[in-house]
């Protein structure tokens, strides 16, 4: 260029603003090189010094290895990327992922599920370029403010076979694929419903990403475009529950894992199925999310959005059963996020076979911890207390039904005179 304010003027510009040359993005950086010197020297020498400022460049960003076939790629690429969403605190749905992946390239099939209690999805691009750098700029990025972070990696796979286009899979080349009956288990693992009840159109809002580390572009900011959390109702539909065993405050305790349970309804005349409502639509969204499809006591239990705005008290003329099976939670001491910050928000997780305890008192052992599980009918698998703080502990239980049935039994079990056992899942295995 001219000058160098030139140079970071042009940077800057096409930063946000992707240019592409016979329908390929061109991908500006600044070179390690001050200038090139081309006088006096041979054509063919002459030709190849752009290619060798991209590659000094690509080896530069610490993420691509120089050499095949002058695009800085690894031999074997795959243009299907492998992506893991960590600290899902809002749903994410395939349309979020397309939306933010098809800025570096055009984004051909996703397939979403959920494995080892994660959200994950197969990606492809239409090729190992576009995927290169979405894997690149994306890597450790959060989708929204400090929650939802995107880990990024080539998958194994060099294409995707896409049957169905629906909330979980779609082709983007095939508008003809048939929807398909949604089967949890299509692709092996429970699937639940992340975003299952977004709206048909979305809320866009600007969200800015920082710079890649270790690249060679001026420091500052790439605009990527996310999506709002939907403007829903707060109240949850749970159905397919015990009738016999299961009750609101059993509800409270479950639900209020995931968010503030203000109150709790089971139908009088259809006792298998109640109505929880939140403290708001993304914590609605969150329990649903992690809850749906789980078994509590015997039953695997469905949770979707209630067409209800909020959950109605019963009246003056309500029979003593119809007011016992409806409770107000609102200012109960037990909710987990009513302090703004509260550090409860960064250790939200699927429910797992391992629980955490915490707020355990100095004088109770692991023989007390383990003898109060067992004698409430849970079969201890391992245990152990946190090496720099014996006031947490580990504790992994035979199965997450029996994981779920004791969080719900034991969370805020009188431990001493003062002191409360609180119970929570964990994403660590002991």
């Amino acid at each position: 260029m001219a000058s160098e304010e030139a140079a970071v003027t042009m940077v800057n510009y096409y930063a946000s603003a992707t240019p592409t040359v016979r329908n390929q993005p061109i991908y500006i950086q600044f070179s390690n090189h001050r200038e090139l010197k081309t006088d006096n020297l041979p054509n063919h020498t002459r030709s190849q010094l752009p290619l060798q400022a991209i590659s000094a460049a690509a080896m530069h960003s610490g993420d691509m290895v120089s050499g095949v076939e002058g695009r800085g790629l690894a031999p074997g690429q795959s243009p299907v990327l492998r992506i893991i969403v960590e600290n899902l605190f809002y749903p994410v749905t395939l349309e979020v992922l397309h939306q933010i992946f098809t800025k570096f390239g055009s984004v051909m099939k996703i397939i979403t599920f959920t494995k080892n209690n994660q959200f994950q999805a197969l990606l492809q691009f239409s090729d190992a370029v576009h995927a290169q750098h979405a894997k690149t700029a994306l890597d450790g990025q959060n989708i929204y403010n400090g929650c939802c972070t995107l880990r990024v990696d080539f998958s194994k796979l060099s294409a995707l076979n896409v049957k169905y286009n629906n909330d979980k899979s779609r082709d983007f080349t095939r508008a003809d694929l048939p929807t398909g009956e949604l089967d949890p288990t299509a692709f092996g693992v429970p699937l639940p419903p992340y975003g299952a009840a977004f709206p048909p159109t979305f809320q866009h809002t600007g969200l800015l990403v920082q710079a890649v580390p270790g690249s060679l572009a001026v420091p500052g900011r790439v605009s990527l475009q996310a999506i709002a959390p939907p403007a829903v109702h707060s109240v949850l539909l749970v159905s397919n529950l015990n009738p016999e065993r299961v009750s609101p405050h059993c509800l409270f305790i479950l639900f209020g894992v995931y968010g503030d349970v203000q109150r709790v309804k089971i139908l009088f005349n259809k006792k298998e199925s109640a109505l929880v409502q939140m403290s708001d639509a993304t914590q609605a969204q969150l329990a649903m999310s992690h809850l749906n499809g789980q078994r509590l006591h015997g039953n695997v239990i469905r949770v979707t959005l209630s067409k209800h705005p909020a959950v109605q008290l019963p009246r003056g003329g309500a029979g003593q059963n119809e007011q016992e099976l409806t409770r107000d939670f609102s200012g109960s001491a037990l909710h987990r996020f009513k302090k703004p910050g509260s550090k409860n928000f960064n250790n939200i997780f699927p429910p797992s076979a391992t629980l955490h305890l915490s707020n355990i008192p100095s004088s109770v052992s692991e023989d007390v911890l383990r003898d109060l599980f067992s004698s409430s009918g849970f079969t201890v698998k391992a245990f152990k207390f946190f090496q720099k703080d014996r006031k947490m502990a580990l504790m992994q239980l035979a199965s997450v039904e029996e994981a779920i049935e004791a969080l719900i039994a034991l969370h805020d079990h009188q431990l001493d005179h003062n002191q409360h056992l609180r119970v929570s899942f964990s994403k660590s295995t002991v």
